[in-house]
């Protein structure tokens, strides 16, 4: 059953209506603007957008090769959707963005998340203090309609790299 269904139902059965849909959304994965981002709006059933972050990829931690340890991709290696070649290449298109607004990449890739119009809210993960802090700050960081342009050209080079 679709959502546009599911929403039916719950209106002509008198049943409890869905207020939010958790799925992954990030710079990497923006599937779910062609899925369900109209429904989700005309519906008003806001994203709880999930690994923001891309699974860190997009804190710029795994940028140049690395692969620090203890980091999710080292202790998770079968856990590919993240780690492709393409989700990197785009990282590092995000990161030149990034530095070219003076901004980090976690602060672009989170206000992107958070500017989105069906985004009710997202799911930040943090290991220390500094990275809960920038992460609550991304609130304050409006990315301008110029910014947002040049976030969908980057995207255009590789529509879906972690599907």
């Amino acid at each position: 059953m679709g959502s546009y269904e599911t929403f039916r139902e719950s209106k002509y059965n008198n049943l409890i209506r869905c207020k939010t849909i958790q799925n992954a959304y990030s710079l990497l994965n923006r599937t779910f603007e062609i899925n369900l981002a109209e429904v989700s709006m005309r519906e008003n059933v806001g994203l709880l957008a999930y690994s923001p972050l891309g699974f860190g990829m997009l804190s710029g931690k795994y940028l140049n090769g690395n692969l620090p340890e203890k980091s999710r991709l080292k202790l998770f290696p079968a856990y590919k959707r993240y780690n492709s070649e393409q989700a990197h290449f785009l990282t590092q298109k995000y990161a030149d963005l990034a530095q070219e607004l003076n901004l980090s990449l976690t602060q672009l890739a989170l206000a992107f998340v958070n500017q989105q119009p069906f985004v009710t809210s997202n799911i930040i993960g943090a290991s220390t203090l500094e990275q809960l802090k920038e992460n609550i700050g991304s609130i304050y960081v409006e990315l301008s309609q110029e910014t947002l342009e040049k976030v969908d050209i980057i995207q255009e080079l590789q529509p879906n790299p972690a599907p």
